[in-house]
């Protein structure tokens, strides 16, 4: 018999706040942290403004001498990491390191030390090449460093399928505790590419908003004057517990993660199945390992990215699932406020789910203006609303057709 997943804690750092607290006290008042790129003089680049993080300092997880051995998509894995351990009430001296776990997944990853590391060669030969350049830059050193400071020794694993990255390791990682595997598991997503390189791909692929002068108003999922996503950085994590391990440490216990779906849309790089059937079988697979009913769910964490194809055909995957009930549901996107965070993004908009059903608080989807017709439900249009929920959904979906879905519910006995 399968076993039951708890969560016990939460962390983030968001271009929104560098706590999920002040995060999610921001989404709710429906703030924006998308402005102008200061990164790196972006004044010749088409796109010219981002969602990054503001007053992130990595001295307070990592000690000052050794900062610059670390991408700060790791950094920003360490702070939140740091964040829900603590917010957990785990005690290390009390686990069994073998029985705790990591499960960190990113999109791209080190990107800016790949890139710095790039001029290093071409300017200065390959004795330019810093050794430490590969344990930087490589995808599962956010894990490898949450597990090294903390001494995990069970599963450790990251993720990679873009935007649904972070999806996926929290969904792998309560499969972990559903089968025995680990007690405890560290699992979200983070992201750090505002840089030159993920600009331009992202911008000549026609992918970005160009809004330049309204960064504020960029983003703006299901509004029919959206034109593209605006890139955004940092990291969400959740601490994951098996049910009657956190009982008899009488943890705190937030919400359950009772269900979790997958699929690929198998069609095109980077646009959706134009009849959302990818998305709509992830959706389908969720709702049956939570063993609930779309009538069940109350609100859905859209995947909203603000793009012209994804949330119209996001749309008609959830009416597709949920038919007559979608036209009930609250839907948000929060991608509004914090920009798309790629492979952090599902991390994200977890501890955004979870804190929903915690605090009864819908955040809303701002710069709904003029809702497009084609995307005909109720997204929560920039107010947020004070609303009881007791089942959430939270979609991510990728390129590549990468699709995962997460359902938590309100804990009971």
């Amino acid at each position: 018999m399968r076993k039951r997943v708890v969560i016990t804690g939460y962390g983030m750092v968001s271009p929104i706040g560098l706590s999920a607290e002040e995060s999610y006290k921001n989404a709710i008042n429906g703030i924006s942290g998308i402005d102008k790129i200061t990164k790196f003089d972006a004044s010749n680049f088409e796109v010219q403004i981002a969602a990054e993080v503001k007053g992130f300092e990595p001295e307070k997880y990592v000690e000052k001498k050794e900062v610059k051995k670390y991408d700060l998509f790791s950094l920003y894995a360490l702070a939140a990491a740091s964040e829900a351990i603590e917010h957990s009430g785990l005690s290390l001296e009390k686990l069994n390191l073998f029985r705790c776990g990591v499960s960190v997944g990113s999109g791209i990853g080190g990107l800016g030390t790949i890139e710095k590391y790039d001029r290093a060669l071409l300017e200065r030969g390959y004795k330019g090449v810093s050794p430490f350049f590969i344990p930087t830059a490589v995808i599962n050193m956010a894990g490898g460093n949450i597990a090294i400071k903390y001494g995990f020794k069970g599963p450790n694993y990251a993720t990679v399928t873009a935007c649904a990255s972070a999806t996926h390791a929290i969904g792998f990682a309560a499969r972990n505790i559903m089968y025995g595997d680990a007690d405890v598991m560290v699992a979200g997503g983070c992201e750090s590419t505002i840089t030159p390189l993920a600009i331009a791909g992202f911008q000549n692929m026609k992918a970005l908003s160009t809004r330049n002068d309204e960064p504020q108003k960029a983003s703006r999922p299901f509004d029919k004057d959206r034109d593209g996503f605006i890139v955004g950085e940092g990291a969400g994590i959740l601490i994951l517990e098996e049910y009657e391990f956190a009982k008899r440490r009488n943890a705190n216990i937030i919400a359950e993660l009772v269900g979790f779906g997958m699929s690929d849309d198998g069609y095109h790089i980077t646009a959706p199945d134009p009849e959302g059937k990818g998305a709509i079988y992830a959706m389908q697979m969720a709702l049956n390992d939570a063993g609930l009913n779309p009538e069940d769910i109350e609100y859905i964490n859209a995947h909203g990215t603000s793009t012209y194809f994804n949330d119209k055909i996001e749309t008609l995957s959830i009416k597709t699932v949920f038919k007559e009930h979608a036209y009930k549901l609250a839907i948000s996107s929060t991608k509004s406020m914090t920009g798309h965070l790629l492979g952090a993004a599902g991390g994200v908009e977890a501890v955004f789910s979870v804190m929903t059903i915690e605090n009864s608080i819908i955040p809303p989807t701002i710069n709904l203006e003029h809702q497009d017709p084609e995307c005909d439900l109720f997204y929560v249009p920039n107010k947020s609303i004070e609303k009881k929920v007791n089942a959430v959904m939270s979609n991510s979906f990728g390129f590549g057709g990468a699709n995962a879905v997460l359902v938590f519910k309100k804990f009971n006995e």
